[in-house]
């Protein structure tokens, strides 16, 4: 089963993708309103997957995601992004392994979630 921890500052937003994480058989380890939370607590989580809201990673977000896959090394990263721009590029250049807009419909976005666990390595 993967085990998903979800960083995003809005509770709603939270639980929604909370329900269609157990929706997809997965694991949510943990959950955070802020940066400095998810960082504590995911590495501690044994964590497979990391959902990361755009908007919590620090100025700096590539130093932000460089310091995250040193807590999780073997952990997807994922950013979810509130609106389709030049923050897709970033997200990825930032270091992420994929990002999922959150205007997607929630069929879509289960579907890149089922993906992204496809490729979760397994220890």
């Amino acid at each position: 089963m993967t085990r998903v921890y979800v960083a995003d500052a809005k509770p709603e937003e939270r639980s929604a993708l909370r329900l269609v994480l157990l929706d997809l058989k997965m694991e949510v380890v943990g959950e955070a309103a802020d940066w400095f939370t998810t960082l504590a607590q995911a590495p501690t989580r044994r964590t497979d997957m990391l959902l990361v809201e755009w908007d919590l990673l620090p100025t700096s977000p590539t130093a932000a995601l460089d310091e995250l896959r040193k807590a999780c090394p073997a952990a997807l990263v994922i950013i979810l992004i509130s609106h389709l721009d030049a923050r897709q590029q970033a997200a990825l250049s930032a270091g992420a392994d994929a990002f999922i807009s959150k205007g997607e419909t929630p069929d879509r976005v289960a579907e890149r979630l089922r993906l992204a666990a496809a490729s979760v390595r397994t220890v």
